[in-house]
């Protein structure tokens, strides 16, 4: 167990990284986030999407000075024994020893301390006064059954790589192709070989964030799973068909996907109709969190750009609502948003729209005909996209 004095180095170190200037591709989520003392602020988001820099802007945004700052990373290496509630007592009891005003408490990578989900509550319910925001690689942060202990008291916000207008603020002269190609990872559009940082970020997400939490035995089924359905973006997939592509079983494929779903690497995209059993009987459809970590981790067929501009729309949509679905009769929707202004479907292409796509609407119809006009997204109307979603 650490001493106070290695665990105050680890803060002291941790705040010199925090107090540098954040001169980074500034986040729209940094204005969408509040700090209070009344809730926890709660940041999710893929592995390396830019997490800890975010909470270096909101620092900088809402003019915290360095001595009512703390910062603190849980994935540091000097911690891995100390990883409980009692680390947070003893972070907590060391910065107000020091300071008497409120602090604000960024605790990244959360997710690795046992029971943080009671200690922040006990904050909370003692009127602590100061304001806490934690970061995770989970979608099911607040999951499992210490889910209650935050209700009502927390505000939930997703980050994701950079979207195409972050890309361009970093690269002005960036076209949409190139944006499909390198994705938005911050670091990797940086760096000399981001192909190979890339999949390593693969290889992390799905070693850190899948194997450990699952307890799996290896790392090479998940693999395995991972990597057919990043090939087979927007394509219908059944649970059979993947389990006997790698030689698991069904219920184990089920188990992995929804792995590979609460750590960010893919999204699902279920069937759209008002029955739950209907939905049910169809497979999903899936979409990966970046189309340049999917290049890279495809083979070469996997390398459709019409696919990965398919990609991309989906996850300008998932930026702003998590009801999207597919609808498929003799021909396909490619998107249903179901929204407060009902139901609208979207049809996406890289080119010029075809007949199939019309022929799809007009079968859509026939099943739900008092849906909203049907919206065509292509190259030349992406920045339309976002004025319809809910």
């Amino acid at each position: 167990m650490l001493d106070d004095a290695a665990l105050q180095q680890i803060l002291d170190d941790w705040a010199d990284w925090s107090r540098q200037p954040a001169n980074n591709v500034p986040r729209g989520l940094v204005e969408q986030c509040v700090l209070s003392p009344e809730v926890v602020t709660v940041i999710q988001g893929v592995r390396r999407c830019g997490k800890s820099t975010l909470l270096r802007q909101l620092m900088h945004s809402h003019r915290i000075a360095p001595d009512h700052a703390v910062f603190i990373n849980f994935e540091d290496p000097r911690l891995v024994n100390d990883l409980d509630a009692s680390l947070l007592d003893r972070i907590y009891r060391l910065a107000t020893t020091r300071s008497n005003q409120r602090l604000s408490f960024f605790l990244d990578e959360i997710q690795n301390v046992a029971l943080w989900q009671k200690w922040l509550n006990t904050q909370l319910e003692m009127g602590s006064g100061h304001c806490f925001v934690v970061t995770g690689s989970n979608s099911q942060l607040l999951g499992g059954e210490l889910a209650s202990s935050l209700t009502g008291r927390h505000l939930r916000h997703e980050l994701f790589p950079f979207d195409l207008d972050e890309f361009r603020y970093l690269i002005p002269s960036g076209t949409l192709e190139q944006y499909v190609c390198r994705g938005g990872f911050p670091a990797a559009l940086d760096f000399p070989q981001p192909e190979r940082l890339l999949q390593q970020y693969f290889l992390d997400i799905v070693e850190k964030d899948i194997r450990e939490r699952l307890s799996a035995k290896s790392s090479r089924p998940l693999q395995a799973v991972a990597k057919m359905v990043l090939e087979s973006v927007g394509s219908e997939l059944s649970l059979r068909r993947i389990a006997g592509s790698v030689q698991l079983s069904p219920e184990t494929v089920s188990h992995y996907l929804q792995a590979c779903e609460d750590a960010y690497l893919i999204f699902s995209c279920p069937y759209f109709a008002y029955s739950e059993a209907k939905r049910v009987r169809h497979n999903r459809k899936y979409y990966a969190i970046d189309t340049g970590l999917r290049r890279v981790i495809s083979t070469t067929g996997g390398q459709d750009l019409g696919k990965d501009f398919e990609n991309l729309v989906y996850l300008l949509m998932r930026r702003r609502t998590a009801e999207i679905s597919y609808w498929k009769g003799k021909g396909e929707v490619d998107f249903v948003v179901n929204g407060e202004q009902g139901v609208t479907p979207i049809q996406v292409t890289y080119g010029e729209p075809q007949p199939r796509h019309y022929d799809a609407l007009e079968e859509f119809y026939q099943h739900f005909p008092h849906a909203n006009e049907a919206v065509f997204v292509t190259p030349d109307s992406l920045d339309k996209l976002p004025a319809m979603t809910p």
